[in-house]
């Protein structure tokens, strides 16, 4: 599967070395001399590591095909995906990708139908399921306590709601 690991930021230098924004567990075995990433929009890649290394709590690449700070900027805003097995992974059931759930029926433990899932919003305190229902979109915390069962290969979600979470508006208090 093709997976969203990173995103091109600003350039670095002179050289054609770039800031990015990383977005996996496992930068180390995404970003290292020699990988080929691949690029959306497509056309500015694949993309070939040639140096990784850390600055100030950021990640600096530069690539064989980039020769200059020109060549960089241009590349702003580029997400880096990498082809990733999936299904071997992870070792634990409760650890998936961000692209396996999108999609994903969005259910109460009631059974009560929420929306689908659109998108997985990263914070520093928590991730928040973007859900979009038929009175608009929802905003649900990916905690435990609201997320009680994930289930991949049905691309089901489960959450138990707090009072209140799902009033999108109705007085009747529907979904």
């Amino acid at each position: 599967m093709l997976l969203v690991v990173g995103r091109i930021g600003r350039a670095h230098g002179v050289l054609g070395e770039a800031t990015v924004e990383v977005r996996t567990d496992l930068p180390d075995e995404r970003f290292y001399e020699g990988a080929v990433l691949t690029t959306d929009p497509t056309h500015f890649g694949p993309l070939t590591v040639e140096s990784a290394r850390g600055h100030n709590g950021v990640l600096l690449l530069k690539f064989k095909e980039i020769k200059d700070r020109t060549a960089i900027e241009k590349l702003r805003d580029v997400l880096l995906m990498s082809d990733v097995d999936v299904e071997e992974e992870f070792d634990n059931d409760d650890e998936f990708h961000v692209q396996q759930l999108l999609g994903a029926q969005v259910i109460t433990v009631n059974g009560e139908r929420v929306g689908t899932l659109t998108d997985v919003i990263n914070l520093p305190g928590q991730d928040l399921l973007a859900v979009q229902g038929q009175h608009g979109e929802v905003l649900i915390p990916f905690v435990l306590e609201i997320v009680p069962g994930v289930d991949i290969a049905n691309k089901i979600i489960t959450i138990d709601p707090p009072e209140g979470l799902l009033n999108l508006g109705g007085s009747d208090g529907s979904i």
